[in-house]
């Protein structure tokens, strides 16, 4: 459609046009003055509140208790398949072959067991985290109003901030006081 030559012609009056449309459109840095940003390492934030430890400790008695359980029938199930092993020679073919199965059946029994507890503690953690995280989250708004923020960032968002500008322990105090 364009011939070689309106093409070379073409690029340097968009070139032109672009440069001096971005000169005219730059920002005033006058409107940056009123920004204020604050920055909360809300991991950190949400694991410092009183809530979180105490409720972190029952878990994790449950979750140790649980673990002695699931090592208990683990064992238990150990010993079967010795005892499986053991006497295997001596048996029957079919006494073997239900013993097996037998076996069998309790290994997936445990697989499931441990499958089902490890997805039951997931979600208990899950909502208890879930729950302070939105109490946390009505925390850091109340800062951001009080305090006359623009905006509160998570710290990984960025690279570098001043630590003037980390609100985690205020956060963890206010949290701490409802």
């Amino acid at each position: 459609m364009f011939t070689r030559f309106s093409r070379l012609w073409l690029l340097p009056i968009l070139f032109s046009f672009s440069t001096v449309f971005l000169l005219l459109v730059q920002v005033d840095p006058s409107f940056a003055r009123d920004l204020r940003v604050g920055v909360i390492d809300i991991q950190k934030a949400v694991s410092g509140t009183k809530e979180w430890k105490k409720e972190f400790l029952s878990f994790k008695t449950n979750f140790n208790r649980e673990k002695k359980h699931i090592a208990k029938k683990e064992e238990q199930l150990k010993k079967m398949v010795e005892n499986l092993n053991r006497q295997g020679m001596v048996l029957n073919p079919e006494l073997k072959r239900k013993k097996e199965e037998e076996v069998l059946k309790k290994k997936r029994e445990f697989e499931r067991y441990v499958q089902d507890k490890n997805e039951e503690l997931a979600k208990k953690e899950k909502a208890i985290t879930s729950r302070i995280l939105k109490k946390m989250a009505d925390v850091i708004a109340k800062i951001g109003k009080e305090k006359n923020f623009t905006m509160i960032l998570e710290k990984k968002v960025g690279l570098y901030f001043d630590n003037s500008v980390d609100l985690t322990a205020l956060a963890i105090q206010a949290y701490n006081k409802i």
